[in-house]
């Protein structure tokens, strides 16, 4: 251990009793850690060292390490939760004591000799430990035991000790691994031989779990068809709710308006009845209380007549006769004055009539209300109509009040056809009206009137609206693929043209499948190349879209990127060939039908009886096959398009070929291109030949596809795409292979 021990800086090793032992200990934590021991026991720690250096004769040094060491592991115990494991720390304690060494604390091993690795921890603790002055501790034994104690408190391992968990052990289940179709819940296998799934019906777990992400991708297809048609359902109610807002808050608004002007007219009327009884009853009392003055004054003047004339009486015979002479003129003159004797107001109330016929007037114009503006109609939106229907919006400008609209509508007259388009008429309570049984793919103008109690608005401006067109027809006979590609070719089924297509992909064997994984956008005419993934089986849909959106989709077409595949072209077919009618057999029959040869054409073979292939416009590696007979004279191969119809296949620069001819029980092959041919003797003539095609490379290659044999390759300069082509000169068939996986010995050519 001394050798092993190195050189420390700051420490003097010449210093040191000669008995002392140096041991790189981790004592203490490296200030970047945490400290799991408190201060107090690191204090401790140094106090021991110090007592041990100092050697108390006394024995108290001794005595007090042992007591600090006994307290830090009651401390540590505590820390822990190691309560159950007290007897043996003081067991541990006690022999650290006596000296004991070569004891393991519980949880330790002892370390392979040959392990190197160390902990990362060490050296600067161990440096650390000298700094303090522990190079050694007494005995070996003593320092190598109080060491593992320290270390063991610290969760860690010495040099030759290392600490581990012991896990407990639990009891792991084996997975699931099948599914009971039953119970609906996955089993492990060997539960179905023991319990209640020994009769049932299981499956492998990873297809069960397919079946139920098929069924819950069919699930969601179906809730998000229902979100839509709620959400649709939904737009409807809100637009309905809307229009009767509309419609209630202008009458709210007439009823406010003209019980206003009702109520100010009434209180002009009271105002002005008001101002007129005043009036008169100002009248009527002036003239009677003139009247009862006039009374009074007439009553005083006949009481001062009776009072003179009592007087009178009393007076002496000459005096009542001068003074009665007086008075009887007096009194003639006052009995001829008339006095009014009668009411002029009479007291009763005049029934005062009020005219109302104009507040009549008034109230009845509440519901006299005006005729309504013309309706503003809303350009189409898009994707608002079907291959049968559209959708029309409008809207109204003012506050008229509208009880219901009625939609015009007719196609857009063709000038051409020099005569008047019938119109029909719908009528409708909200401001939209979906128009059913209309033609696809068509031109309707809309106008539309509104119309309440007092009479119609003036019709709106006319504005055209297209129905969308009706699902293209793929033509299905004409679909040609490769590995990495297909040409797909349709019909747009509509009598308008259409704005463009769109062709939607699904890897799926059945058309019912969910989930569009791809869509080619944006094709302006009636054909598409589309890239694709090999040995894969597509479902392709195609529809036609115009300003009113897009057609419903087309019928399903299948197509499979496994090989080349192709038909012959009909186009290309001389007369006195046939085709079959799945377009993979040509046959030429012993009755000729056509004694002449055709006239000459640029498309149609007229001198070589022959026929073109299909083949996808795709460069890349298009391999077929031709099933043929040993007796048979024929010519197979590839040529440009524009190859002269009117020579043989190989006799110019445009077509390669391999050519055989059986005479006199002697076949005879020939390689021909730009009419020259290799001097190559084949001897098993073959049945079926395949036909490798490689642009990238350059080369056409011919195979003996029974023996897998090479026949022949040839170097071509393919500056454009060529097809394949087959020739009968005597009566036979060839029968065409394609769609093929390539065999493993045409790969390597």
């Amino acid at each position: 251990m001394e050798e092993e021990a190195g050189e420390e800086p700051g420490l003097d090793r010449s210093t040191a009793p000669k008995d002392f032992h140096f041991y790189n200990m981790d004592l203490y934590d490296s200030e970047d850690r945490m400290q799991i021991i408190p201060q107090e026991n690191t204090r401790m720690r140094r106090e021991v060292v110090q007592a041990e250096m100092t050697k108390d004769p006394r024995g108290a040094g001794e005595r007090k390490i042992q007591r600090d060491l006994q307290e830090e592991v009651d401390d540590l115990v505590h820390l822990y939760g190691l309560e159950d494991e007290q007897e043996l720390g003081d067991e541990f304690v006690e022999e650290s004591r006596m000296g004991v060494s070569g004891y393991l604390p519980y949880g330790m091993k002892r370390r392979d000799p040959t392990r190197e690795q160390r902990d990362w921890r060490l050296g600067g603790e161990a440096a650390e430990a000298e700094d303090l002055g522990y190079g050694g501790w007494g005995l070996a034994g003593q320092c190598q035991d109080l060491r593992e104690a320290y270390r063991y408190t610290h969760g860690r391992a010495s040099e030759e000790y290392e600490c581990y968990v012991i896990p407990e052990e639990e009891d792991e289940e084996e997975a699931e691994d099948v599914f009971c179709v039953t119970c609906k819940t996955p089993i492990r296998a060997v539960e179905r031989a023991f319990d209640e799934h020994k009769e049932h019906e299981v499956t492998p777990l990873n297809k069960a779990l397919e079946s139920a992400k098929d069924e819950i991708h069919k699930n969601m297809y179906k809730l998000e068809k229902q979100i839509i048609e709620m959400e649709n359902f939904a737009s409807h109610l809100e637009e309905v709710f809307i229009t009767v807002e509309e419609n209630f808050g202008r009458q709210e608004q007439n009823f406010e308006l003209h019980y206003n002007e009702i109520l100010e007219t009434l209180a002009q009327k009271y105002e002005e009845k008001i101002q007129t009884l005043g009036q008169k009853k100002k009248e009527k009392l002036e003239a009677l209380y003139g009247q009862l003055v006039s009374c009074g004054e007439n009553l005083d003047t006949c009481k001062e007549l009776m009072e003179t004339i009592e007087e009178m009486c009393h007076e002496e015979k000459v005096d009542f006769l001068k003074d009665a002479v007086a008075m009887a003129d007096r009194l003639g003159k006052f009995l001829k004055t008339k006095t009014d004797v009668e009411i002029s107001a009479q007291p009763d109330f005049e029934d005062q009539t009020l005219d109302f016929s104009d507040v009549e007037q008034l109230m009845g114009s509440i519901n006299t209300i005006p005729a309504p503006s013309a309706p503003v109609i809303n350009p189409q939106a898009p994707n608002s109509a079907t291959g049968s229907s559209v959708r029309v919006c409008w809207s109204l400008y003012s506050d008229d009040t509208v009880e219901s609209y009625q939609l015009s509508y007719r196609p857009v007259q063709d000038s051409s056809l020099g005569k008047d388009q019938a119109e029909f008429t719908v009528t409708v309570k909200e401001t939209y009206c979906s128009v059913a049984n209309l033609e696809p793919n068509t031109q309707y103008e809309f106008w539309v009137i509104a119309q309440n109690r007092a009479g119609p608005s003036p019709s709106s401006e006319r504005a055209v609206y297209m129905t969308a067109p009706s699902p293209p027809i793929i033509k299905s006979k004409e679909i040609r693929s490769c590995e990495e590609a297909a040409f797909i070719c349709w019909e747009s089924g509509n009598l308008n043209p259409v704005d463009s297509y769109t062709v939607e992909l699904t890897q799926a064997e059945t058309p019912e499948a969910l989930g569009v994984t791809e869509s080619v956008v944006g094709i302006p005419t009636c054909e598409s190349l589309i890239q694709l993934q090999p040995r894969q089986c597509y479902t392709i849909y195609v529809r036609a879209l115009n300003v009113g959106g897009p057609s419903a989709r087309s019928d399903p077409a299948t197509v499979h990127t496994t090989g080349s595949y192709f038909h012959l072209n009909k186009n290309t077919c001389h007369p006195w060939l046939t085709i079959s009618k799945d377009g993979f057999t040509v046959v030429r029959s012993e009755r000729k039908i056509h004694t002449r040869e055709p006239l000459p054409s640029k498309t149609q073979f007229t001198r070589c009886v022959a026929v073109m292939g299909n083949l996808i416009p795709v460069r890349g590696r298009h391999y077929w096959e031709v099933e043929v007979d040993e007796c048979l004279d024929y010519t197979v191969g590839v040529a440009f398009e524009d190859v002269p119809k009117q020579e043989d296949l190989g006799a110019n620069c445009y077509s390669w070929c391999m050519r055989h001819t059986f005479a006199s029980s002697r076949h005879k092959y020939e390689f021909l291109h730009n009419r020259t041919t290799p001097d190559i003797r084949i001897t098993v003539s073959p049945k079926k030949i395949g036909i490798l095609l490689d642009y990238e490379n350059s080369k056409l290659s011919f195979f003996n596809v029974d023996i897998s044999q090479h026949l022949y390759t040839f170097n071509c300069q393919l500056h454009q795409f060529v097809h394949p082509c087959f020739s009968l000169e005597k009566p036979g068939c060839l029968k065409i292979h394609n769609g093929i996986l390539m065999p493993m010995h045409v790969t390597f050519y």
